[in-house]
């Protein structure tokens, strides 16, 4: 991926390693905490992701690539929102990145993303914070 501005989002979540990679790879837990959205994908390397639903009142389908999947530790994807005003171009894809390592008690959960700019950057990063926070009362429920 052609794109800088890498952030890392890490976090501790209090749940088995295993119910935090369920969460982030089953669409329909993905759904209660991500806005509503649909994720379509077979999880295979090279195969499509895509990512549709309403955002207040406006349809999207954001879409992009697995890149790598490692079940129960790592999966990355290419990424490219139709709200991003990018054309369907290789270099305009961003590159999103899932870890997840136990530890005592729980997982560590750390997002890798890259981003056009700074702003954007920034803008992603409070992003996931929010999306965890609502998969944390998911998972640890």
């Amino acid at each position: 991926m052609e794109t800088k501005h890498q952030i890392q989002y890490k976090t501790k979540i209090n749940a088995p390693f295993e119910k935090v990679w369920a969460a982030l790879t089953k669409p329909e837990i993905v759904k209660q905490y991500f806005f509503g959205t649909d994720i379509v994908t077979s999880w295979n390397v090279g195969e499509p992701i895509v990512f549709q639903g309403e955002w207040e009142g406006q349809k999207y389908e954001d879409k992009g690539e697995i890149l790598e999947y490692e079940h129960n530790k790592r999966l990355a994807y290419s990424y490219l929102s139709n709200w991003s005003g990018k054309e369907d171009l290789p270099e305009n894809y961003l590159w999103v990145c899932y870890e997840v390592t136990p530890n005592d008690n729980g997982t560590e959960l750390t997002i890798s993303q890259t981003n056009y700019d700074e702003e954007r950057a920034k803008h992603s990063e409070g992003n996931w914070a929010s999306i965890v926070d609502e998969m944390k009362k998911i998972v640890e429920a």
